[in-house]
Protein backbone atom coordinates (compact mmCIF):
# COMPACT_ATOMS: atom_id res chain seq x y z
CA UNK A 1 0.00 0.00 0.00
CA UNK A 2 1.23 3.71 -0.66
CA UNK A 3 0.12 6.83 0.38
CA UNK A 4 0.38 9.67 -2.11
CA UNK A 5 -0.49 13.34 -0.48
CA UNK A 6 -1.43 15.33 -3.01
CA UNK A 7 -2.28 19.32 -2.23
CA UNK A 8 -6.17 18.00 -3.43
CA UNK A 9 -6.17 14.99 -0.69
CA UNK A 10 -4.66 11.66 -0.01
CA UNK A 11 -4.55 8.90 -3.02
CA UNK A 12 -4.00 5.46 -1.27
CA UNK A 13 -3.00 2.47 -3.85
CA UNK A 14 -3.08 -0.67 -3.31
CA UNK A 15 -0.22 -2.82 -5.45
CA UNK A 16 -0.56 -6.39 -6.91
CA UNK A 17 2.95 -7.49 -6.29
CA UNK A 18 1.70 -11.18 -7.16
CA UNK A 19 0.80 -10.02 -10.63
CA UNK A 20 3.48 -7.21 -11.65
CA UNK A 21 5.99 -7.86 -9.06
CA UNK A 22 8.84 -6.24 -11.39
CA UNK A 23 6.62 -2.97 -11.48
CA UNK A 24 5.80 -3.02 -8.38
CA UNK A 25 9.04 -2.95 -7.24
CA UNK A 26 10.27 -0.33 -9.54
CA UNK A 27 7.43 1.81 -8.34
CA UNK A 28 8.45 1.32 -4.62
CA UNK A 29 12.34 2.12 -5.55
CA UNK A 30 10.93 5.65 -6.06
CA UNK A 31 8.97 5.54 -3.17
CA UNK A 32 11.67 4.73 -1.02
CA UNK A 33 14.11 7.35 -2.39
CA UNK A 34 11.72 10.02 -2.26
CA UNK A 35 11.49 10.69 -6.22
CA UNK A 36 7.75 11.36 -6.03
CA UNK A 37 7.80 13.71 -3.10
CA UNK A 38 6.99 16.88 -4.69
CA UNK A 39 6.46 15.96 -8.53
CA UNK A 40 3.22 17.19 -10.42
CA UNK A 41 0.36 15.42 -11.88
CA UNK A 42 1.38 17.20 -14.65
CA UNK A 43 -0.89 15.56 -17.31
CA UNK A 44 -4.84 15.67 -16.98
CA UNK A 45 -7.21 14.22 -19.10
CA UNK A 46 -10.86 14.20 -17.77
CA UNK A 47 -12.48 10.91 -19.24
CA UNK A 48 -8.89 9.22 -19.80
CA UNK A 49 -6.11 10.05 -17.03
CA UNK A 50 -4.20 11.98 -14.90
CA UNK A 51 -0.47 11.76 -15.06
CA UNK A 52 2.57 12.16 -12.61
CA UNK A 53 5.75 11.38 -11.22
CA UNK A 54 8.37 12.89 -13.58
CA UNK A 55 7.98 16.47 -13.30
CA UNK A 56 9.01 19.22 -10.81
CA UNK A 57 7.14 22.45 -10.82
CA UNK A 58 8.22 24.72 -14.29
CA UNK A 59 8.26 20.62 -15.54
CA UNK A 60 11.36 19.96 -15.02
CA UNK A 61 12.13 16.02 -15.73
CA UNK A 62 13.70 14.38 -12.78
CA UNK A 63 16.14 11.47 -13.60
CA UNK A 64 15.05 8.37 -13.78
CA UNK A 65 16.49 4.46 -12.98
CA UNK A 66 16.65 2.41 -15.85
CA UNK A 67 14.00 1.58 -17.47
CA UNK A 68 11.73 -2.07 -16.72
CA UNK A 69 10.07 -4.78 -18.41
CA UNK A 70 6.43 -4.63 -19.64
CA UNK A 71 4.35 -6.59 -17.59
CA UNK A 72 0.88 -5.84 -19.08
CA UNK A 73 0.34 -9.52 -20.04
CA UNK A 74 -0.07 -10.34 -16.39
CA UNK A 75 -3.47 -10.26 -17.37
CA UNK A 76 -4.93 -6.83 -14.86
CA UNK A 77 -6.93 -3.86 -17.34
CA UNK A 78 -7.14 -0.41 -17.42
CA UNK A 79 -10.13 0.23 -15.52
CA UNK A 80 -11.34 3.75 -13.79
CA UNK A 81 -9.03 4.02 -10.58
CA UNK A 82 -6.12 1.35 -11.31
CA UNK A 83 -2.91 2.90 -11.89
CA UNK A 84 -0.27 1.98 -14.79
CA UNK A 85 2.90 2.43 -15.89
CA UNK A 86 3.44 5.41 -18.49
CA UNK A 87 6.08 4.99 -21.54
CA UNK A 88 7.14 6.00 -24.73
CA UNK A 89 5.95 3.68 -27.85
CA UNK A 90 8.74 1.39 -26.96
CA UNK A 91 6.74 -1.05 -24.58
CA UNK A 92 9.31 -1.74 -21.82
CA UNK A 93 10.90 2.32 -21.39
CA UNK A 94 8.32 2.62 -18.34
CA UNK A 95 10.77 4.23 -15.40
CA UNK A 96 9.38 6.62 -13.02
CA UNK A 97 6.01 8.21 -14.38
CA UNK A 98 2.74 6.67 -14.04
CA UNK A 99 -0.67 7.50 -14.35
CA UNK A 100 -3.91 7.18 -12.71
CA UNK A 101 -6.97 5.94 -15.09
CA UNK A 102 -10.62 8.05 -14.70
CA UNK A 103 -12.59 6.00 -16.93
CA UNK A 104 -12.06 2.03 -18.49
CA UNK A 105 -9.70 2.74 -21.29
CA UNK A 106 -9.93 -0.88 -22.68
CA UNK A 107 -7.58 0.33 -25.54
CA UNK A 108 -4.65 0.43 -23.03
CA UNK A 109 -4.84 -3.32 -22.64
CA UNK A 110 -2.51 -5.86 -23.32
CA UNK A 111 -3.46 -7.64 -26.47
CA UNK A 112 -0.80 -9.13 -28.06
CA UNK A 113 3.44 -9.05 -27.81
CA UNK A 114 3.67 -6.19 -31.33
CA UNK A 115 4.47 -3.00 -30.23
CA UNK A 116 1.37 -1.61 -30.92
CA UNK A 117 -0.45 -4.33 -28.88
CA UNK A 118 1.62 -4.58 -25.39
CA UNK A 119 -0.45 -2.55 -23.80
CA UNK A 120 0.48 -0.34 -20.66
CA UNK A 121 0.99 -2.22 -17.37
CA UNK A 122 -1.76 -2.02 -14.61
CA UNK A 123 -0.10 -2.56 -11.11
CA UNK A 124 -2.61 -1.72 -8.87
CA UNK A 125 -5.49 0.44 -7.55
CA UNK A 126 -7.03 3.06 -6.16
CA UNK A 127 -8.59 1.94 -2.54
CA UNK A 128 -8.99 5.24 -0.81
CA UNK A 129 -9.37 8.96 -2.33
CA UNK A 130 -11.29 8.44 -5.34
CA UNK A 131 -12.71 11.62 -4.99
CA UNK A 132 -9.41 13.10 -4.97
CA UNK A 133 -8.82 11.21 -8.36
CA UNK A 134 -12.28 12.90 -9.07
CA UNK A 135 -11.42 16.37 -8.03
CA UNK A 136 -7.77 16.36 -10.22
CA UNK A 137 -9.74 15.23 -13.59
CA UNK A 138 -11.47 18.10 -13.50
CA UNK A 139 -8.79 20.71 -13.30
CA UNK A 140 -7.91 23.40 -15.72
CA UNK A 141 -5.84 22.92 -18.37
CA UNK A 142 -4.24 23.81 -21.45
CA UNK A 143 -0.14 23.65 -22.95
CA UNK A 144 3.21 24.36 -21.22
CA UNK A 145 6.89 24.18 -22.56
CA UNK A 146 6.00 22.51 -24.96
CA UNK A 147 3.62 19.80 -23.34
CA UNK A 148 -0.44 19.66 -23.66
CA UNK A 149 -2.87 18.60 -20.97
CA UNK A 150 -0.80 20.34 -17.71
CA UNK A 151 -2.95 21.76 -15.42
CA UNK A 152 -2.72 25.67 -15.17
CA UNK A 153 -2.39 25.32 -11.31
CA UNK A 154 -0.05 22.56 -10.06
CA UNK A 155 -0.99 19.43 -8.81
CA UNK A 156 1.54 18.32 -6.09
CA UNK A 157 2.25 14.83 -4.97
CA UNK A 158 3.74 16.35 -1.61
CA UNK A 159 4.78 13.19 -0.29
CA UNK A 160 4.84 9.82 -1.64
CA UNK A 161 4.75 6.90 1.66
CA UNK A 162 4.50 3.06 1.96
CA UNK A 163 2.04 2.35 4.50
Amino acid sequence: MVKLHTNYGVITLELDSEKTPVTVENFLRYVDSGHYDNTLFHRVIDGFMIQGGGYTAGLKEKPTLAPIQNEAAQGLKNEAYTIAMARTSDPHSATSQFFINVASNHFLNHTNTSAQGYGYCVFGKVVEGQEVVDTIKKVKTGNYAGHQDVPLEDVVIEKAEKI
